[in-house]
């Protein structure tokens, strides 16, 4: 991890508020109060008592001096100096709040996804794009893209050390029970969830799979209800998706693989593979350069070579390891501020992200595959989505529901 921005600096701290502050406002918190380059001003809730909380912790356990709290973004941005807003509300609240953020000047995070709406994301990210032209930060929370085994794959995939990259699979196998899904009313519906194992679950993993394999072009996808009672969403997807390069990828997701297992990242090509398991490199081989051998049997694992030693599979990542990742990424906002470069995760990623797991509804939905351009262009936004069929419903015997 950086150290960059942990350490004093001789500039003056960007003023942040944080919109939105259940927990995860929370984790946000915890990563922006370790970097001197940030300090929180200014707590945002329509719920004065979470503000307040947050606020209490703060102070208690982050040892910072308490931010103004407001009910409101536009009290806050009226009372409190704020240079960055970071967006943490559930996801149908972003775009206005972005809104009225970059209608302010100001720099804003939003935490992923970036929106359960193809028509809200894309407003957001038409806002993005107007932002950027005037200098703005706009970036969203994909904070595994900054872990150091995320980046060395990336770099391997992108740079040509794999060779031809033939494929790809991601898999969150997860185990949710049913009282996780009861314990609030908004848990497995279609309007507030806006998906479920794929949607919630499986996003960051879709993210890196997209960034380490590229733009895709189809995706073919089958979703179903088994493990759950009173859930509108899916409890388990597969797809398929073919991407620009000719690479075919492969995506599962569950919240019913009891007892609930890791998330695995694979990514192959015809010069080499890598393997992520839980955000950890479990394995890194390739042919050396001007070395390739046909049989593969002098290729040797170098992960240990490539990254640190609590980021290899099973290593000890230290009690950092929940704020890692967030903390790297803001890091990186900082100094894109700072310097005027762009960020390292932009609007237009968390929107390609966004338009896979559509897809993989639509898809499943209609029964076909679904071109990635009919869901960037707005061509399928009247499309309701449904989870399962009363042909797929399984021993609960559930009918498909629908978005």
């Amino acid at each position: 991890m950086s150290d960059a921005l942990s350490t004093p600096s001789t500039a003056a701290p960007l003023s942040v508020a944080i919109v939105g502050c259940g927990i995860i406002g929370l984790n946000h918190a915890r990563a922006i109060a370790r970097l001197s380059a940030l300090r929180i001003t200014a707590l945002v809730d329509a719920v004065p008592a979470a503000a307040s909380a947050l606020g209490d912790q703060m102070v208690s356990e982050l040892g910072t001096e308490r931010p103004a709290e407001f009910e409101s973004l536009p009290e806050a941005l009226a009372g409190a100096p704020i240079d960055v807003v970071v967006i943490c509300t559930p996801s149908g609240l972003h775009v206005q709040l972005a809104e009225e953020a970059l209608a302010a000047d100001k720099h804003v995070v939003i935490e992923k996804p970036l929106d359960v709406s193809m028509d809200r994301a894309r407003r957001i990210l038409d806002l993005s794009r107007e932002a950027e032209k005037r200098g703005l930060v706009v970036s969203v929370i994909s904070q595994h893209r900054f872990d150091p085994s995320s980046v060395v794959v990336a770099e391997a995939a992108h740079g040509g050390r794999f060779g031809r990259i033939t494929s790809g699979i991601a898999s969150v196998a997860w185990w949710r029970s049913q009282d996780y899904y009861d314990s609030g009313q908004w848990r497995g519906t279609w309007e507030l969830d806006g998906g479920g194992a794929v949607m919630n679950q499986g996003v960051h993993t879709v993210d890196l799979l997209v960034w380490f394999l590229g733009r895709p072009v189809e995706i073919f996808a089958q979703t179903a209800l088994l493990a759950h009672d009173r859930v509108e969403v899916e409890d388990i997807a597969v797809a398929t998706v073919r991407f620009e390069s000719g690479a075919l990828g492969v995506i599962h997701a569950t919240t019913a693989a009891y007892p609930g297992l890791s998330v695995r990242l694979h990514v192959h090509g015809d010069r080499g593979s890598a393997i992520i398991d839980d955000d950890q490199l479990e394995y890194f081989g390739a042919a050396e350069p001007g070395a390739f051998d046909p049989r593969g049997a002098s290729v040797v694992n170098r992960a240990a070579e490539l990254v640190p030693a609590g980021e290899l599979r099973g290593g000890d990542r230290g009690a950092d390891q929940f704020i890692a990742g967030h903390l790297r990424q803001y890091e990186d906002i900082a100094k894109a501020i700072a310097t005027g470069r762009a960020p390292g995760v932009r609007v237009e990623d968390a929107f390609l992200s966004l338009a896979v797991v559509r897809a993989i509804y639509l898809s499943a939905t209609l029964g076909r595959p679904i071109g990635f351009e009919e869901v960037v262009s707005g061509d399928l936004d009247g499309v309701t989505v449904t989870t399962g069929s009363a042909t797929t419903a399984g021993a609960h015997g559930q009918e498909g529901t629908r978005q």
